[in-house]
């Protein structure tokens, strides 16, 4: 057999873990982008109540979703990660083919008990307005789709190849895009509840075009290694179906109860804060536009901060088990330091920048800065959630995949505690909500550093925080002056909030370079651009 780095080499071209990240971070700013646009102009078409039908049956849709691929994506790409390290390649592809075979039936089962339940869950007040029906089975069809999906990205992310998702995600975006923004506007003189089902439908047309994506990736990368496998005949003592079946749930369970934890909360949501709103004093309407700013507007836009950490906390996976699967403790600290760094770099001057210009920013992409306050409160988990995921990716690698899922249940019994308290005061309304969600976020990224800390000895560089911080806080202040300064000039609330990002981006940068919170090592590690980088700053007298 021949030496599987030697393969990689020449057929596969395995992503490191920096360029990893970078390939699903611009894939991802791309989707984020594309969904955003989508976003102003479906908004405009729902407007809030609308985007409130839509997001009342999503969470149905995430729960479902979560259940049916339970938690076996991440599973294949654990254990594909462990399986090439040790050189095992009939014995990853063997599980994938398991693996696919497990997700087609629970993919196909769950998509018909959604379509099939809608009526059930309407009728007994899991959803409260009974126009979301229509949205709740227009997005059956797309769990079996991106079901069988997540199983190829799986896969491919297991031997580090992370092109495969990002171009997936882009076109899985695209096609999910123009489908939401065509039949919203098709469906709207039936009336809203159709326009809102319009919408919901992106996301099957989404999980088709995907999926083809990855489908030719996979041929692509099977035809590569057929020469492999045409000589790695199957040992003697192969495996049994069986017992691979019970490791992959062995290990897939604690992820897919991780994974449930996001719908089941949602849901939670779903069933406690419209209700206490109403408690508050606000009318079925006005409840379901509130819950439509949070869920359609606040929540998105702190998940578009945190696209970096995100693709960090993916790419990390596979990294992590492979150094783990070798006994590499070393390179295991050093790629959790290195992602943590990352997300502290991103998530605090985000936070500052999403705090400091809320209403302007709800008003510039929704056009709705009534959403304003719900995302000022939301602003302040972003460093926080960034923390959550890559610790998240860092435990789950570690195969410690049972502990994100007991801190998560735990942080969830914070939120709804608080959920039923602080959203039924009308002082605070929907602010206190998002309050809530901020804690929830904080005590599961707080649980998880403790046990990472625990199993890698890694703790948070305080000097290295330190000079974050600073730069942010500056950065805080020339957001500040330049709103306000650009906005007098103008006149126009647009152009100077993003005058004011802009100009904030640049200080920041600016800032860390002369602090030493960025180095030219730094730099020079960023794929692509790292050294032309550093020739421009040392060019310019910053790097010697």
């Amino acid at each position: 057999m021949s030496d599987i780095s030697n393969h990689s080499r020449k057929s596969t071209t395995r992503d490191s873990f920096l360029k990893g990240t970078f390939i699903l971070a611009v894939a991802g700013i791309v989707v984020k982008v594309i969904g955003s646009l989508n976003w102003i102009f479906v908004s405009r078409v729902l407007g809030g109540e609308g985007i409130g039908l839509y997001q009342m049956a999503f969470p149905i849709y995430l729960l479902a979703l979560s259940v049916s691929s339970a938690g076996i994506p991440v599973a294949i790409s654990i254990i594909t990660a462990e399986k090439i390290a040790l050189k095992d390649i009939f014995g990853a592809r063997r599980v994938f083919r398991i693996s696919l075979t497990l997700l087609a039936v629970t993919g196909g089962l769950f998509s018909l008990l959604t379509y099939f339940g809608a009526g059930f869950l309407v009728e007994y007040k899991f959803i409260r307005d009974p126009r979301a029906y229509y949205s709740v089975v227009a997005l059956a069809p797309a769990i079996f789709f991106v079901t069988i999906l997540s199983s190829f990205r799986g896969y491919l992310q297991g031997w580090q190849m992370m092109t495969p998702t990002a171009v997936s995600q882009i076109l899985e975006q695209i096609f999910r895009v123009i489908t939401m923004i065509v039949f919203a506007n098709m469906l709207l003189p039936r009336g809203l509840e159709y326009a809102a089902a319009g919408a919901s439908l992106g996301a099957f047309a989404g999980a088709v075009a995907g999926l083809a994506v990855l489908i030719y990736y996979y041929w692509r990368l099977d035809a590569d290694l057929k020469s492999q496998y045409d000589f790695q005949a199957p040992a003697n003592n192969l495996e049994p179906s069986n017992s691979i079946i019970r490791r992959i749930f062995k290990l897939a369970l604690p992820v897919s109860a991780a994974s449930l934890m996001l719908p089941i909360v949602a849901n939670l949501d779903l069933l406690i804060v419209p209700a206490r709103l109403e408690a508050a004093g606000y009318s079925v309407e006005q409840a379901t536009e509130l819950f439509g700013y949070l869920t359609g507007m606040a929540v998105p836009l702190i998940n578009l901060a945190t696209i970096l950490t995100a693709s960090v906390a993916t790419s990390i996976v596979p990294a992590i088990s492979e150094a783990q699967s070798l006994g590499d403790k070393l390179t295991v600290f050093q790629r959790t330091a290195s992602a943590m760094r990352i997300s502290n770099l991103i998530t605090f001057p985000a936070f500052m920048m999403i705090f400091l210009l809320d209403a302007p920013i709800a008003e510039m992409i929704y056009n709705a800065p009534s959403a304003g306050p719900a995302i000022g409160v939301m602003s302040t988990s972003i460093v926080l959630l960034g923390i959550h995921q890559v610790t998240t990716g860092v435990l789950q690698g570690l195969g410690h995949t049972t502990i994100p899922v007991i801190n998560m249940g735990v942080a969830a019994v914070v939120k709804v505690g608080l959920n039923w308290l602080l959203t039924a005061m009308p002082e605070l309304g929907i602010k206190g909500s998002a309050w809530a969600t901020v804690a929830d976020i904080g005590v599961a990224a707080v649980m998880n550093m403790y046990y990472v800390n625990r199993y890698v000895g890694y703790n948070i560089d305080v000097k290295e925080i330190v000079k974050t911080m600073g730069a942010t806080a500056v950065m805080g202040i020339a957001v500040y002056y330049a709103y306000a300064e650009v906005s007098l000039l103008l006149h126009s609330s647009t152009l100077a909030t993003l005058a004011a990002m802009v100009i904030g981006a640049s200080v920041y940068g600016i800032t860390l370079l002369i602090t030493g919170g960025i180095n030219e090592r730094d730099v020079i590690r960023v794929p692509i651009f790292g050294n032309f980088a550093v020739k421009l700053l040392r060019a310019a007298g910053i790097f010697k």
